[in-house]
């Protein structure tokens, strides 16, 4: 397809978008989603459909941001497997396939599978010519992109051996507080750790703060039945073992200087200088993905933004776009 073709498409998937939740068709979809994967909620599916609707699928913004990438002379089979910790977590990669010029072959995770294939329904829909084909584990591919945590990579590595691939572990999030956040930025706070239950890679797990500042989070209300039950065990398990906690209704945090292991936990580590933090960030970056503050840091984005990436917010820090177009790679 003509990258212009492309573009025009997925903008009309765009506007279609707009009335995701709203009709009849959309909603059976929802239900269905959370069937498949209790850990999704409404909220959370609506989230991750209008952050993919305003921050990918604008059409001034696709074109200044595929303006900088060539297009591919000769289309190559590029596997994506994706995750599916988070709804449509994978939709980037397949947009980056599509507008780079390549055929995106397809594997939707078997806990995200029904948003997928709803989305990919609409862009057949839209234009039947659209190189979006299913993967095949046995068939060969000239790239690969795959997503899942750290067990999942190694599979990944060997079966994609000989392949050129772009392979994704885990990685974390955090926050950087200085106690002059306002209300509304701490309300925020919350929304950036306790969207999609924690799951995503960029759901905050860590928060960085000055010793002598006094933490508070307002208190969030928990939405998902499997979390409710989740941080009931932990509750019990800490007030056992005489750990102290904060407990801020959707999550707990504790102090220490590591990231958490379970979820619904949020790590509280306290700073005496900022520059004690920039050193952390710079020592730790291979295991981020996003950093949230007010603070005037490199690549920080808003409080309350961590879960809205846009088009140049590329997982794991590698240039997807870049990845699919670089000449000479064959």
């Amino acid at each position: 397809m003509k990258r212009a073709d492309s573009i025009a498409l997925f903008c009309s998937l765009g506007q279609e978008l707009q009335s995701f939740g709203y009709t009849p068709e959309s909603r059976d979809v929802i239900e269905r989603s959370i069937a498949e994967n209790e850990w999704f909620t409404i909220v959370d599916i609506l989230r991750a459909v209008e952050a993919i609707r305003v921050e990918m699928l604008d059409k001034e913004r696709l074109q200044r941001w595929a303006e900088h990438y060539p297009t591919a002379t000769t289309p190559k089979r590029v596997a994506v497997i994706m995750a599916g910790n988070i709804p449509l977590v994978g939709f980037f990669d397949l947009l980056c396939v599509i507008l780079s010029g390549h055929e995106c072959h397809i594997k939707p995770s078997s806990k995200d599978s029904v948003l997928m294939r709803y989305v990919v329904a609409r862009l057949r829909a839209l234009d039947s010519d659209i190189p979006i084909y299913d993967y095949v584990a046995t068939e060969r591919y000239d790239m690969a992109i795959a997503t899942g945590g750290d067990d999942a990579n190694r599979y990944f590595r060997d079966h994609f051996a000989g392949t050129r691939a772009l392979l994704r572990g885990s990685r974390h999030s955090v926050a950087i507080l200085d106690g002059k956040e306002t209300e509304a930025e701490l309300q925020a706070l919350t929304t950036d750790i306790t969207a999609y239950s924690g799951l995503g890679c960029r759901s905050i797990a860590m928060l960085f703060v000055p010793r002598s500042t006094k933490l508070h989070i307002p208190h969030s209300a928990i939405v998902n039945r499997k979390m409710e039950n989740s941080l009931r065990s932990l509750r019990a398990l800490y007030t056992m073992q005489g750990i102290e906690y904060g407990d801020h209704g959707a999550f707990i945090t504790l102090r220490g200087n590591t990231f958490p292991t379970r979820l619904g936990v949020i790590t509280v580590t306290e700073y005496d200088d900022i520059a004690e933090v920039r050193a952390w960030l710079h020592d730790n970056s291979d295991l981020l993905q996003c950093v949230a503050s007010h603070i005037d840091i490199k690549g920080a984005v808003p409080l309350g933004r961590a879960q809205y990436p846009t088009l140049w917010d590329y997982a794991d820090g590698i240039d997807t776009m870049s990845w699919l177009t670089e000449e000479g790679i064959f």
